[in-house]
């Protein structure tokens, strides 16, 4: 298995890493890629292989007509037989049909039969096809290789020999010697021996660097593709793990909507039922008055249902539907936000729980720099803490408390929910309010406090948010707003300078 790096270690590692490496393993790095030094191409597919039988025949036809040809035109050299030449043709192209997927056998069977066939053919090793067939096979090895360590051992083994090779034939054999007293004497700038011995140095250099630099740039174009691949892939699973983290989102900014707009009306159905079976026999009066507070309050909530559902089917198209195709702009109400929280008390005032509402603000004007996203949480917040409070808890009054203040990282708002009462037994809840309340919370960036008061009985919801240092570019405040953000519902003054203990 290729040698992995500690990630716990960092990048800083990597590169003290590499220089610890044995020489070997850097110059592998080097010849193959900085980067990804140990990286193995794929095994040729089926496809692949068979291409390269296929291929292989191809050539072989053709090398054997070019020497058909040679034959035909030049002869033979002296002592050399037809049947060596052909077949030393087909021998030398053969090995090629399994190039990709035997890479290093087939460039040492290559280079063995380069040097052998040489002596078994004279006339053959000079032909174009013999050549090339060896010239395919070294780029094979290159390219296609998955133990580069072994590749590189492979190949300097290979040009080695051949290098002594060619020594051996310019000093110990003078066969090249010998070649150029069967050309004759050349008047030329340069002595003839070295000057032939140079040039085949060139010659040679060029073939073997040739092949090896092909495959090699073959070798780093596959890997370049594979990385594109990768990168592909991790972006198609960075794509669906956002859709699918965007679908639960949704999913939770659903689930919380609803339940918010359920559970509270659900709640004051409940209690009004309660109170009109309870007067119904004795005061028909006060039962009518709780039925037709039931009917107000699901006749709201049927509302609220489907302007939420309207709002729902209505994302992502451009524009609101058309008559008879859901619910129109005109027909959806804005989302509440703190103007609303007063006619929320009033409502749970209405059902039996009298609820005052205070403002503290640390700049007047505060109060109206509150985004309406966050207005709307915070209304969300204080509706699902007043209907915990008619639920769960024997509390007759409660107060909402809307506060401004200013800390070391800015700006915040908070909401604070108190009451007085002890806890209603038999009615536990799920939970999925308060977990959606302190959700609402963290998408703003806050923080929730929920439990039970210190010191006094009662039951305690605090949730903190920041608030954008410079507004929500709305204008001037809307005077409006902040009187119905600052109206109570009991009698006194609701304006308050600081917070209860």
């Amino acid at each position: 298995m290729p040698p992995t790096t500690d990630p716990d270690e960092g990048p800083a590692a990597a590169p003290a890493a590499a220089r610890r490496a044995p020489l070997a393993a850097r110059v592998t790095a080097w010849l193959n890629d900085p980067e990804d030094p140990f990286w193995s191409r794929p095994a040729p597919t089926a496809a692949q292989r068979r291409n390269d039988v296929l291929a292989a025949v191809g050539f072989l036809l053709v090398a054997l007509l070019a020497s058909v040809l040679v034959h035909s035109y030049a002869g033979l050299a002296e002592g050399d037989e037809p049947w060596r030449f052909y077949l030393s043709t087909v021998l030398i192209v053969a090995p090629l049909a399994l190039r990709r997927r035997f890479p290093l056998p087939v460039v040492v069977a290559s280079s063995a039969l380069f040097l052998g066939l040489t002596y078994a053919s004279p006339t053959v090793a000079l032909t174009l096809p013999f050549q090339g067939a060896y010239f395919a096979a070294l780029y094979a090895a290159v390219a296609w290789s998955r133990d580069r360590q072994a590749l590189w051992v492979a190949m300097s083994v290979v040009v080695g020999t051949m290098g002594l090779w060619l020594l051996g034939a310019f000093t110990v054999t003078n066969a090249y010697a010998d070649f150029l007293t069967g050309l004759g004497d050349v008047d030329g700038p340069l002595p003839q021996l070295p000057s032939y011995a140079v040039f085949t140095l060139l010659v040679n250099t060029v073939y073997f660097g040739g092949a090896v630099l092909a495959g090699r740039a073959s070798w780093r174009a596959a890997l370049q593709q594979h990385r594109l691949a990768a990168q592909a892939q991790r972006i198609r699973e960075q794509s669906q793990e956002i859709a699918r983290r965007a679908v639960v989102d949704e999913r939770l900014r659903i689930a919380r909507e609803l339940h918010d707009v359920v559970a509270h009306h659900v709640s004051v159905i409940g209690i009004q039922a309660g109170a009109a079976r309870t007067v119904l026999a004795r005061d028909p009066a006060a039962a009518s008055t709780a039925l037709r507070t039931i009917e107000a309050s699901s006749r709201t909530a049927v509302g609220e249902m489907r302007q939420l559902l309207g709002v729902l089917r209505a994302e992502g198209e451009d524009g609101p539907p058309g008559p008879g195709g859901g619910t129109s702009a005109a027909a959806r109400r804005p989302d509440p936000g703190l103007a609303d929280i007063a006619a929320l008390a009033r409502q749970h005032a209405d059902n039996g729980l009298a609820v005052e509402v205070r403002t503290v603000e640390d700049v007047p004007g505060d109060l109206d720099r509150v985004p309406p996203a966050l207005g709307l949480s915070a209304f969300r917040c204080a509706q699902e803490s007043l209907s915990n409070v008619i639920r769960h808890s024997t509390a007759t009054t409660a107060s909402v408390t809307l506060r401004t203040g200013r800390g070391p990282e800015g700006p915040w708002f908070e909401l604070e929910v108190l009451d007085d009462g002890s806890p209603r037994s038999g009615t536990a809840g799920t939970g999925f309010g308060l977990q959606g309340l302190r959700e609402r919370v963290r998408l703003h960036g806050g923080e929730a406090e929920i439990g039970p008061r210190s010191g006094r009985p009662g039951w305690r919801v605090r949730t903190r948010c920041p608030l954008p240092p410079g507004g929500t570019g709305g204008g001037a405040p809307d005077p409006a707003v902040r009187a119905a953000v600052r109206a109570t519902v009991r009698a006194g003054d609701g304006n308050l300078r600081g917070s209860e203990a």
